[in-house]
This record gives structure tokens, sequence and C-alpha cells, in this order.
């Protein structure tokens, strides 16, 4: 006999919500799209919600903290723990009424990764050549978390991209980045999305670079972002590496979400899982940008606190 499941909701009213999601191509979109559809079959009728283009960064972050928008996703998901008490970008500005709604499984890694001409294996030695780089990353502008953890991993790191007489290729999104890399206008490259095919044929001619433990000590102790290894083989040819975390989608809210709305958003979630897996099943797991199968206990392990009624959703969850 099949343990209850958590109660489908319904709710009897019409809702109006405003939700963030990415560019409009990308993964964000496609969950908040997922999200719509389901919420919209449960609610009254006469439901509207908008999806609004987004970075999907700290400007999701912010338009969900300040009330522009009822629910956005980020990613990573560890970077919207700076928020709540208002560090590293957030300084001065803190949103301690942010709450998650739960967690969308994404296995990625901000990587680091120098041509292979230039004959170094790790920044050490990057630092004893300091030679003159061409960085392809994406753009530093405090609202991008690539451009923003580029900059923090490089800089504490030691390198000196601009004193060493180099300089930065800044783009939005990382097909720019690997672009540049393999058409040989960058010799490094600071990325994530670590699942696309472009990352296999880059490998074949650069090498990772490992970030240094003190490096990653010093992000996590500042601003929350956890370290995470890249396992031996994932790129051709390359040993196993500890580097920046990048995991996850972050469906985000405040507390000022109504209890029965996070409930039914969480339900989702959790309940109709197969809507968004079924999008990604041709791509193995490990080089897909939803990292399925889906587990709703995982999902409800967020990196900030939950919203009570996500919370009622999870706490519903059958023991395993």
């Amino acid at each position: 006999m099949n343990a209850a499941r958590p109660l489908e909701p319904h709710l009897d009213r019409a809702l109006t919500l405003h939700l963030r999601g990415d560019w409009g191509a990308a993964n964000l979109h496609r969950v908040c799209g997922w999200i719509c559809q389901e919420l919209t079959d449960r609610a009254g009728a006469g439901t509207r919600i908008a999806i609004w283009n987004s970075r999907g960064f700290a400007d999701a972050i912010r338009a969900v903290g300040t009330g522009a928008v009822d629910l956005a996703l980020t990613t990573p998901a560890a970077f919207a723990t700076a928020a709540l008490d208002g560090r590293g970008v957030y300084q001065g500005d803190s949103f301690p009424q942010l709450r998650a709604i739960g967690v969308v499984p994404q296995r990625d890694r901000l990587v680091v990764a120098v041509d292979q001409r230039l004959g170094v294996n790790s920044f050490a030695q990057l630092r004893e050549r300091a030679p003159r780089l061409r960085v392809a990353t994406s753009v530093h502008d405090g609202v991008h978390h690539v451009g923003l953890s580029a900059r923090a991993v490089l800089e504490r790191s030691g390198v000196d991209v601009l004193g060493w007489g180099g300089y930065f290729l800044e783009d939005e999104r990382p097909f720019e980045s690997l672009g540049h890399a393999l058409a040989g206008r960058a010799d490094m490259i600071v990325q994530e999305a670590v699942m696309l095919p472009a990352w296999q044929e880059l490998a074949r001619g650069y090498r990772f670079l490992e970030i240094e433990p003190a490096v990653l000590r010093s992000l996590e102790d500042d601003f929350g972002w956890p370290a995470a290894t890249v396992e031996a083989g994932y790129f051709p040819g390359c040993p196993a590496l500890r580097t920046l975390d990048f995991s996850d989608f972050l469906v985000l809210a405040t507390t000022e979400l109504a209890e029965d709305v996070a409930y039914a958003v969480a339900w989702i979630l959790g309940e109709t899982r197969q809507v968004i897996e079924r999008q990604y099943r041709h791509l193995p797991p490990e080089r897909s940008p939803i990292t399925y199968p889906l587990d709703p206990v995982a999902m409800g392990r967020a990196p900030i606190p939950l919203h009570p009624g996500a919370a009622r959703y999870y706490e519903a969850l059958p023991a395993t």
C-alpha cells in the first residue's frame, strides 16, 4: 500500500501573480512556464500569471525582495543567502523577508580553464609566470553572478589580469564565452554551465585549474558560496578538482506571499515534476541543465528558510 501523498491544492479564487525567470529561452523561464500552467489549473477562473524577463541573478533576488514580483528564480541557489543579511553586493540593502519555495536541482560548477599553450597547471604557476591573459567570462556589473564570482575568484587567487597587461571579454551568457575560447580569441575562461557540449570540445586544448582551498574558504565565509568537486573524467583527461559550486535553481518568494499559494507552488514542484523532467530526458542526467529524477525531499532543502506554506508541503511528504 502506497503512503499518502500531500493533498493536492485547489484555490477557489482568481490569482494575479508576477513571476521572474530568465532572458526568455533558457531553463528558468521553462520552470516558470511549468509553475504557471499547473497553478492556473488549480486556481479560480480568471487567474492571470505573468512571466517577466530577467537575468536570474541579483536582479531577480532584488525584484522579489522589493515586491516588484511575487516569485522569482535565481541561480546558483546559495548566492541568495547573502541577501538575507546584506553581504557582498547586498551590503546596506538586506532582504531578511526572503523565503524559499523550493529548489530545482541543477548540478553545475564555476570552472577556470586556461589554454594549454600557456603551460600552466595551477594558480601558483599562473602567479609565477604572470602572463598577459585574455579572459572570457560574464559581465561584471554587480548583478551577474558569474561575472561577480569570476572576479572574486581571480582577485583572491592573486591573478591581476589588467595589471599583467591582459583584458576581459565580457558577455551575458556562457555560449559567448565558450565561443571566444574555441575561436582562439581568449586563452582563459571562467564560466559555468559545465554540462554544455562545447566544454567537452574545449577540454581537448585547455587545462582546468583547481581553486585553492584558502580562496574557497574565504568565499564561503564572506558570502556563503560553497565549494564543490568536478569528478575525474567529467571533462576529457581532467582529474577531479575543487572549485566553486554553481548548483540549483532557487524558487524565491517573501513572507508576503499567501500561505496557500506557497503550498500550491511547492506541491507543483514536487508532485508534477514529470512535466519538467520530460523536457530533459533526451539528455543524460549528468549532462542535463536540470538534474533529474527530481526528488521532492531534496527540493525542500533550501539554502534560505522555507516559506511556511512551502514547509507545510515538504513536511507532509511520506517518510522514506
